[in-house]
């Protein structure tokens, strides 16, 4: 192609591109444009409100009543609030738990302690337990002539049932103890060789025991206890105990009426007397009831009712009954909510003695108890309790107590006339003797919980007893203090300690008086010292199966008498362990 050829087709595609182009300029369009004048503010001229306003209308109109009607729908919303996130928190190890535990421990003396404790599910009901116990000492205490060994060794095992609306367990237990009447009045009465050698000081007990228990949880029966108990020792002794004990719960008029029966018997025999080689034999029945209406308005709560019992007692074939009727009213009033509350009552009941109740408080009893009911006749007490602070608790209670025969221990009396050569007749043995009895009681307690990892509490109680027959109210201490404190160094070390004071007390000895060519003995009063006793403990986590632990007894090293002539043992010192498991 030519080249004036090539220069013509440019200027012509140039030309028509220049034509579109001004046709699509000439559609431009149109724009408006707003001239706004400057904005000047101005302040309007203020005029005060009057306080009072006044009324032109000669009549003040009447407020027409409106009406308020909400009309609501529901507004749909595509708003989704965020999700918290809570704050976190150091979480500690949850304890676990284990349903059986072993422990074994050795001490000087040589001490042995030993328990083990046994509890298995056989079903989401029913449950099966067990806990085996020992307790020995060797003795060891200083100048004693004769041996002060004990051993202490029981198993108890239970079958239980628990359901929604109710529950059951039977009982077995059985115990056997040994003691040692080691308590000879040497410091007052002279003993030859032979005489100590020929001491058989040894003294045994055994007990079983089947009872059982059933609670309800619905209905007018609420629950019941019964024991079947089967005490004797060494020196053919006998004793057979059994009780039942319903309890009935229910409303009347939307008020809380309560009624608990009871029947108890005792009954045994001895070889013989302290004084007379015959035979003693003893039985009691007590059958009564305690109804009681329980009144709760606002603070104020009060319960109202009497007790009736009848009691038959026979000694020795012969025998006597009595009816016995007693107060139960109890109330008390919340001052300050839970800060401080007041309480008052008067109660009282026919209580059961038993020989295996009176060994159970002092080993060291003879064989030839006179066992009969004590008549508490009417306890009237007032008292407050409350907190100081939200981790500090009180309790503060004054009594007056009237009681007829009112069993008390005292010394036997050691005569060689009597021609009782048993192991328990040269004045080392203690007796009961029974006496009317007032006492006026001062009781007051203190609990503090510092922090999670301490806790103190201390009580002390004062009494002032008055006796009717007897001299003195044999072994009963005016004065017992006692505090306890246990804390957790840290999560693998725990430790604790408490301490008690036993005030004095009186008691009877026997006194041998040296007049020639033949000695004589009588009884002498004598007043025990009073004691304090150091405990404490100290343990280590090793993990949370096992733990080692040491414990010392009487750190004090206090050489005084739990009874008159029964001195206590020194330092103890007993280091062990405890294994927890599961099955």
């Amino acid at each position: 192609m030519k080249k004036s050829n090539i220069i013509t087709i440019v200027l012509v595609i140039i030309g028509i591109q220049f034509s579109f182009s001004q046709v699509k300029d000439e559609n431009i369009g149109s724009e408006v444009v707003n001239i706004v004048k400057p904005y000047t503010p101005t302040i309007s001229d203020a005029f005060k409100v009057k306080e009072t306003p006044v009324l032109e209308d000669e009549e003040e109109q009447k407020k027409e009543p409106i009406q308020y009607n909400i009309f609501s729908f529901p507004v749909a919303s595509t708003f989704t609030p965020a999700k918290g996130k809570a704050a976190g928190v150091d979480k500690t190890e949850k304890e676990k738990l284990y349903n059986n535990y072993a422990t074994l421990g050795f001490g000087n003396y040589p001490t042995i302690n030993a328990e083990l404790f046994i509890t298995q599910n056989l079903s989401r009901s029913n449950y099966v337990g067990g806990m085996l116990r020992h307790l020995s000492s060797q003795g060891g205490i200083k100048d004693l002539v004769l041996d002060d060994k004990y051993y202490n060794t029981s198993l108890d095992v239970t079958y239980g049932v628990r359901e929604r609306d109710l529950s059951w367990n039977v009982d077995l237990g059985v115990k056997n103890q040994i003691y040692n009447w080691y308590g000879l009045p040497t410091e007052t009465v002279v003993f030859d060789d032979a005489t100590i050698n020929s001491i058989d000081s040894k003294q045994s007990y055994n007990t079983i025991a089947l009872g059982g228990k059933m609670t309800l949880k619905d209905g007018l029966f609420n629950e019941a206890s019964m024991q079947f108990k089967r005490f004797s020792d060494g020196l053919n002794s006998g004793e057979n105990r059994f009780f039942i004990k319903p309890n009935f719960d229910f409303e009347v008029m939307n008020q809380k009426i309560k009624a608990d029966f009871v029947v108890d018997y005792v009954g045994g025999s001895f070889e013989r007397m302290l004084n007379i080689d015959s035979e003693l034999k003893y039985s009691t029945i007590i059958a009564g009831m305690k109804p009681s209406i329980l009144y709760q308005q606002d603070d104020l709560s009060v319960q109202i009712g009497a007790g009736v019992f009848y009691a038959t007692a026979k000694i020795n074939g012969e025998s006597d009954g009595k009816i016995f009727i007693y107060p139960n009213v109890k109330a008390s009033y919340k001052l300050v909510g839970d800060i401080l509350v007041a309480y008052a009552g008067a109660e009282g009941n026919l209580q059961q003695n038993s020989y295996a109740d009176f060994v159970e408080e002092n080993a060291f009893v003879s064989p030839t108890l006179l066992v009969a009911p004590t008549d508490n006749k009417y306890d009237i007490y007032a008292g407050l309790k409350g907190k100081l602070a939200n981790s500090v608790a009180f309790n503060v209670r004054a009594s007056y107590l009237n009681q007829d025969d009112k069993a008390l221990f005292v010394s036997n009396e050691y005569n060689p006339t009597f021609a009782n050569t048993e192991g328990y007749a040269y004045g080392n043995s203690f007796g009961v003797v029974y006496d009317n009895i007032t006492t006026l009681s001062l009781f007051g307690e203190l609990k503090a919980d510092f922090s999670k990892n301490v806790t103190f509490g201390i009580n002390g109680t004062y009494n002032n007893y008055s006796s009717d027959t007897q001299a003195e109210a044999w072994n009963l201490p005016q004065l017992k203090v006692g505090t306890t404190v246990d804390f957790d160094i840290n999560e693998k070390w725990y430790a604790g300690a408490n301490v008690f004071f036993v005030g004095e007390r009186k008691d009877l000895i026997t006194k041998q008086e040296l007049i020639f060519p033949v000695p004589s003995f009588v009884q002498q009063t004598v007043t025990l010292d009073s004691y304090f006793d150091l405990n404490a403990h100290v343990g280590y986590k090793y993990n949370a199966r096992l733990t080692a632990f040491l414990k010392g007894n009487n750190l004090a090293n206090q050489q005084y008498n739990r009874w008159a002539n029964f001195p206590v043992q020194g330092i103890q010192v007993l280091l062990g362990a405890n294994y927890k498991f599961d099955f």
